[in-house]
């Protein structure tokens, strides 16, 4: 077997992967993880959704994998160091989602920008185009982002811990780039599209947002880690954050005892920033195309020191559904997947 996809996939690109490659297409797979793990211990390349992990220990069942595509959300409950010891590309279309989530997050603060109907006639909104906009990590989203600030009038202020304040591409995108705190002390909103790593845990924390200018409004995209919750919590609470909308929260994060549970002025909403059908079609065809170019190019054998699997292919498939060997292939259906796209 080629090719494992465990998750639903638009018609379209099912069909382009099916004349390239041997498929299981399974997009039920993730609900019997014995199952899964029988099929993946054939395959050479695989498409996961989010809710299946991938640690060492699975890797070493699927001696023949060489990819993991990675088709809606980021690399959570992928294991990254334990493909990288093993010699197993994670592949994503970073940049698919972005119009999308730039779309989403203009639209947040308008919304947060203007008083709540309880406010109204106590409390005057305000506009964009006279509010100075804090930018968190310059990703593709944020450049669109800016892009769609600069007509409207907005003064567009951006921090990348990884990008030096001399880079001319600040000046290319009409950022002005200032310290993580100085962002937080002069924005009036601000707008967090980091792409998380494990260092940065925290990062939004007492040295950065603790200095926060008074009323201003947060829109994240990013995972939760970043911030320091407590003072997330502490920062609402006091009315120093008029209101926050994080979209990426886990609902374990909004549960009675935890910091942020039932905080006046927070948003929450489970990555909806990047949940449209334009979006997910962009992603599929970018991640398609790079386990394609992965499976055209990589040794069909297993990886050096990786174990031999168990399970024969044709009893994974059988167990997932999939005919025997001579049997006529009706179990693969790409039009099922025609309904994505409707």
């Amino acid at each position: 077997m080629d090719l494992l996809i465990a998750e639903p996939l638009e018609a379209e690109v099912l069909q382009w992967l099916d004349a390239r490659h041997e498929l299981f297409y399974a997009p039920r797979l993730a609900q019997d993880r014995r199952v899964f793990l029988d099929a993946l211990s054939q395959a050479r390349a695989v498409l996961l959704p989010p809710q299946l992990p991938v640690d060492a220990r699975v890797l070493a069942g699927a001696p023949r994998l060489r990819v993991i595509g990675r088709i809606v959300g980021g690399q959570e409950n992928i294991d990254l160091s334990a493909c990288t010891r093993a010699g197993i590309e994670v592949v994503r279309c970073v940049d698919a989602a972005a119009p999308a989530e730039a779309e989403f997050i203009l639209g947040a603060l308008l919304a947060l920008l203007r008083p709540s109907p309880e406010e109204m006639g106590r409390v005057a909104g305000r506009e964009l185009g006279t509010s100075a906009v804090g930018l968190v990590g310059m990703s593709a989203t944020s450049r669109k982002i800016a892009r769609m600030l600069q007509p409207l009038g907005s003064r567009v202020i951006g921090y990348d811990p990884t990008l030096h304040a001399s880079d001319p591409s600040w000046s290319r995108w009409g950022i002005q780039p200032v310290s993580l705190r100085e962002l937080f002390e002069n924005a009036d909103a601000v707008c967090v599209q980091m792409t998380y790593f494990s260092r940065y845990r925290g990062l939004l924390g007492e040295r950065t947002l603790g200095h926060a200018r008074r009323g201003q409004v947060l829109v994240s995209v990013s995972p939760l880690d970043l911030f320091d919750e407590d003072l997330l919590a502490e920062m609402l609470k006091s009315g120093q954050l008029t209101a926050a909308w994080l979209d990426n929260v886990s609902p374990g994060a909004l549960e009675p005892g935890q910091p942020l549970h039932a905080v006046r002025g927070l948003l929450a909403t489970p990555r909806l920033a990047s949940y449209t059908r334009e979006a997910r079609v962009r992603s599929a065809w970018g991640v398609a195309k790079q386990v394609d170019e992965v499976l055209r190019t990589a040794p069909n054998t297993a990886r050096p020191g990786a174990r031999r699997a168990s399970t024969t292919a044709e009893a994974a498939q059988r167990a997932a559904g999939a005919p025997a060997a001579g049997e006529r292939n009706d179990w693969f259906r790409p039009d099922a997947a025609a309904g994505l796209a409707a």
